[in-house]
Parts: structure tokens; C-alpha cells; sequence
């Protein structure tokens, strides 16, 4: 009996094991039986993502032994199927009609399975990344990127080094916290959309490399002959909004932006909390007085039905539609989108539907503790539009009033930028940045789906470079290729630059392109990266010093958190060594 009764007990034992320890595994492949690697993995049970491998495989551990997954990859159509963990799947993906077609990943080499993941920063979201690795230029001498004129990281970054926090490395996106300066901006020539301009330097962090600075410019929009406006404020009202730092941000920044419409703009204002509705139709900008007082009565309360309300917004834009204006959705929240949408992919497929209307996508994120990096962050992607966080109401001004023009109209749509290299010259090199939006691709930017860029705007791409040997010439290093179309036009426009280069000793390079050398660096130890060393800590403090303008104040401020993320990064790695 005793016999018996412990073989029932192990049974029982193995039989809980079990369902704790159920396996989903399968194969991801395309129609013609190539392999598909990175295709994100939808657990419906749990709401958790996982990706297939380099060989197109995947094993999902879970306590379910049955389960729908859906299977998405840019470029093809989405595919949802019953799991049986008994099974093994074999999942064939349909190819996209062109119209269909998202963003391209990045593809960098030795992409690994187990480094995809979610970062979770208490109840803060932030999209997987991995850093962009060296490429080889005989194999891949051409790569592509989405421009943006995107700053969110930046001042989330700020945010979290003010309050003596460790920065989650997924929140850190090197490009934005360079577009966050607007470096050295200067008029594109008379009657260009856009300039070029390359500099090659050192690398300050391997003397070995070369660092690859290219600056690009987008004209300044004449605030005389700017489009009318259609603006619609989608603001989100819930309960999580109740905060000085959330609200009371927004309505202060909108407030401030009223102040630049004129009387042919139009302003409506739509809420999402514990309801859905239009809070005020579209009222003219000679109205400024009842503009404000909307904004002033808006009040927090209720739960966060969000995809209602951008789809009410989207229906309020195309029904006041100016065909030759400027047609805008301006959402503001936290991106606690807690009813009514579960993940990224269902934002992502709401939004690429309603882009086709013509209407703008900006977004501005507030707030800590449950802020949702991601969710804004693919919703701005996929809306052809614009992306930045608020974290103090110096922010919210620069952001919208300050940068009115830049943030509000466009210059470029569908902007994408292809560098080319020279094998002769280059034999490595890594894009810095652009992590989730880099595609590496042979000789074109075919698929790629490009961004917004905003009336005078100053972008900076950066490339660190090995070349094939310490006396190369530099000349022919790289070509350059800006892809356009101006808004309102379907006609695509290419600026082509194939520029003599030299290399510019770090030292005797311009105190811009310096400073901006620090910023990267700075991003770069945030984000943990592997290609700067911890020593390093020691040397971006006086990099920034000694080449910041001391009557810039962004760049002043930038200093100093330079100066506490050390002090805190120097802290966390002293207590490691002592736990050790």
C-alpha cells in the first residue's frame, strides 16, 4: 500500500512538472521555404513576446499546454494559430502586398534568440533592442536607416538620472539623445530641402577606428507661409494622468502652443479616461481664450479605453481635412493603454491603417513609474510622425513652443538615408543607434519605411569604422544617398553626395562634433555597450568639459548629468565588486 501510494505521489509530482514545463517548438519559414528569423511570437494566454532564431526556430516555455500564437515579421502578413505543445509546428508566412509593408529590424551579425527580450523598469515598458555590431563592408557595403527627428530618450534619460536612478539600457536610443541638441544648425543652400555634410574623425574611444560624423540639415519652414493647421489633442484623462508631472505638463505645453496659432489653424480636443468623447470641436486660433479654458477644465479620472480614442481622433481629423494643410493628431499620455489593446503588434495595426488618411502622428510621453516607452514609441513609428517625452515644463516648452515649427510641420516625409562603403578602404563598420530601426541590407534601402522630418531640423549619423589599414586614404571611404518625398507629393526625391573625405585629428575637430562625440559616448555607457570600456567613465567628463559651449545651457545641463551618472554608475560598480 505505502508502495503504491508513493508511485502515485511521483506521478502526481511529474504531472504538475509537466504542466509547469510545457514546450511550444516549431519553425518559422516563408512560402518558398526560406528561413525567417526575428519573427515576433504572440502568446495569447500571457501577452509575452518571444522571437524565432537565426535557423528560423523557436521554444517557448510555458504553463500551458495549449495556446494561440501569433506569428509577425515586417514585410509579410501576420499569421495566428492554434499550439499544441505535443506538436511541433511548422509556420509558413505569406509575403505582404507592398502597401502592407512596416519598418525593417535591424539585422546585425550573430543575432541571437535569447537576446531578444522585453525590459521591464518597475512598471515602465521598453522595447527589445541589440546593438547594432560590426559589419564587414565586401559582404554588406551598403546600409539604410529611418531618419526621425525623434528626442524622447534624451529627456527620459534625464528624468531618471535626476532622480539617482540606474537607466533600464533598452531606454537609451543614441540617435535621439543627438537629435536632442539640434547640432550646429545652419540654412540648407537657397532652394534645397536638405544639406549634407560628412566629417571623419578619430574614434575618441579606439584610436584604432575612425568615427564617421554626418551631419544632415532640413530647411526652416517660413512661419509666414506655413500650412494651415488641423490639430486634434487626444489626450488621455485616466486616472493614472492624476500626477504634477503627467497633466498639469500637457496642459501647460498646450497652452503654450496656443499661443503660435493663427486664425486660419483650427484646434479640436478629444479625451480618453473613463470615457471616450470630443471635449471641444474645432475651434480657430483667433479663439486662443476658449482654446485655453478647454484645456484648463480637463480633469483626470476612469480607465484607459485607448484605442477608442484614437480612433475618434483619426475620425475628427479626416473630417476636417485640409487638402493642402497640415493634418495632425497630437496624443498625450503615459501609454498606460490598460483597455482595449494588449500589445505593441494591435497599436502597430491600428495606426499603419489610419496613416493612409494623411494624417500626422505626434506623441508626447509623461511620467514615471508605469510610463510605456514602447507603446508610444510604435505608435509614433507607425503614424508617420513624431515622438518626445515631457518630464519638466522647460520640456514641454521647448518641445511645443520653442520647436513649434519642427515638431508640428514637415520638411521630409518618408525619409530614409543610405550610406555606402568602400571595401578598398573600409573593411568594418557599425551604425551607432538606430537599433530597432537600422536594415543592413546589399546595395539598397529597398523596404525600408522611412520617417518625419521636421522643419529645421539638424540630424547627426554616426558610424565607427575600422579600415583596412592605418594608412589607408579616406578619400572614397563612403557615398551617401538621402531619400525624400516633400509632404503632399507621392514623387520621391534623392539627394546624392559622394564627398572627398579627410580624417580630422579628434583633436583639432569642431567643438560641435566633439561635444557630440560625448554625447555617443555618454549613450553608449548607459546602454552598457560592448564597444566602450568602463574606463571610459573616466574620460567623458572631461571630453564634455572641454567641449561643451559653456552658453548653451542644453549642453550645460548635459555636463551635469554626465557628472551624476558617474557618481551613480561608479557606486553600483563599487558595491558589485564589494558583494563579490
Amino acid at each position: 500500500m505505502r508502495k503504491a501510494l508513493s508511485i502515485a505521489l511521483l506521478l502526481l509530482l511529474y504531472e504538475v512538472a509537466a504542466a509547469q514545463n510545457n514546450y511550444f517548438k516549431g519553425e518559422v519559414r516563408d512560402e518558398s521555404g526560406t528561413i525567417l528569423q526575428n519573427v515576433s511570437i504572440l502568446q495569447r494566454a500571457t501577452g509575452y513576446f518571444a522571437f524565432s532564431g537565426p535557423d528560423g526556430t523557436f521554444g517557448i516555455l510555458s504553463n500551458q499546454s495549449k495556446d494561440s500564437l501569433t506569428f509577425s515579421l515586417d514585410g509579410y502578413e501576420k499569421k495566428a494559430l492554434f499550439a499544441d505543445a505535443a506538436q511541433y509546428m511548422r509556420v509558413s508566412l505569406r509575403k505582404a502586398p507592398r502597401k502592407q509593408l512596416h519598418q525593417l529590424a535591424s539585422r546585425t551579425a550573430n543575432l541571437r534568440f535569447d537576446q531578444q527580450q522585453q525590459w521591464f523598469n518597475g512598471d515602465e515598458t521598453y522595447a527589445s533592442t541589440v546593438e547594432n555590431g560590426f559589419l564587414a563592408a565586401k559582404e554588406f557595403p551598403a546600409t539604410a536607416l529611418t531618419l526621425n527627428v525623434d528626442r524622447a530618450s534624451y529627456s527620459n534619460m534625464r528624468r531618471m538620472i535626476n532622480s539617482k536612478s540606474i537607466v533600464p539600457p533598452e531606454a537609451i536610443r543614441i540617435e535621439e539623445l543627438l537629435n536632442y541638441f539640434n547640432f550646429a544648425y545652419r540654412e540648407p543652400e537657397r532652394g534645397a530641402n536638405f544639406a549634407i555634410e560628412p566629417v571623419l574623425t578619430t574614434c575618441p574611444w579606439n584610436e584604432s577606428n575612425w568615427l564617421l560624423l554626418t551631419h544632415i540639415r532640413s530647411r526652416k519652414l517660413p512661419l509666414a507661409h506655413l500650412p494651415p493647421s488641423n490639430l486634434v489633442f487626444l489626450v488621455d484623462v485616466s486616472a493614472s494622468m492624476d500626477a504634477p508631472n503627467r497633466l498639469p505638463l500637457l496642459k501647460a505645453g498646450f497652452k503654450g502652443l496656443v499661443e503660435n496659432l493663427r486664425a486660419e489653424d483650427t484646434v479640436s480636443i478629444v479625451v480618453y479616461g473613463g470615457s471616450v468623447e470630443v471635449f471641444m470641436r474645432p475651434t480657430g486660433g483667433d479663439r486662443k481664450a476658449d482654446i485655453v479654458r478647454a484645456i484648463d477644465a480637463l480633469e483626470t479620472g476612469g480607465t484607459t479605453p485607448g484605442a477608442s480614442g484614437v480612433k475618434l481622433a483619426y475620425d475628427l481629423a479626416r473630417e476636417h481635412f485640409r487638402t493642402k494643410g497640415n493634418n495632425r493628431v497630437i496624443l498625450a499620455t503615459d501609454g498606460d493603454f490598460n483597455v482595449g489593446l494588449r500589445s505593441e503588434t494591435d497599436l502597430e495595426e491600428l495606426i499603419s491603417e489610419e496613416r493612409k488618411s494623411g494624417v500626422y502622428l505626434t506623441c508626447l510621453g509623461v511620467g514615471m513609474g508605469n510610463y510605456k516607452d514602447s507603446k508610444i514609441q510604435a505608435l509614433a513609428q507607425m503614424g508617420n510622425g513624431n515622438f518626445a517625452y515631457i518630464d519638466t515644463y522647460g520640456e514641454a516648452q521647448k518641445v511645443l513652443v520653442k520647436e513649434f515649427t519642427g515638431t508640428l510641420y514637415s520638411v521630409g516625409d518618408d525619409a530614409s538615408f543610405q550610406v555606402s562603403f568602400d571595401p578598398a578602404v573600409v573593411k568594418r563598420y557599425r551604425l551607432i543607434g538606430f537599433d530597432n530601426k537600422m536594415g543592413a541590407m546589399k546595395d539598397t534601402s529597398a523596404g525600408i519605411e522611412g520617417g518625419e522630418v521636421g522643419s529645421g531640423s539638424a540630424l547627426l549619423v554616426a558610424y565607427e569604422i575600422e579600415p583596412v589599414s592605418p594608412t589607408v586614404s579616406p578619400a572614397g571611404a563612403a557615398r551617401f544617398a538621402l531619400h525624400y518625398r516633400e509632404p503632399k507629393s507621392t514623387e520621391p526625391c534623392i539627394d546624392y553626395l559622394s564627398p572627398g573625405l579627410t580624417l580630422t585629428p579628434f583633436a583639432q575637430l569642431a567643438r560641435p562634433y566633439r561635444f557630440a562625440s560625448a554625447v555617443i559616448l555618454f549613450g553608449s555607457l548607459l546602454k552598457e555597450s560592448k564597444h566602450v570600456k568602463d574606463k571610459c567613465w573616466n574620460e567623458i567628463l572631461p571630453l564634455a568639459q572641454s567641449s561643451g559651449d559653456p552658453n548653451d545651457a542644453l549642453q550645460k545641463e548635459f555636463v551635469q548629468l554626465v557628472e551624476k551618472a558617474k557618481a551613480i554608475y561608479t557606486s553600483k560598480k563599487r558595491k558589485k565588486a564589494g558583494a563579490s
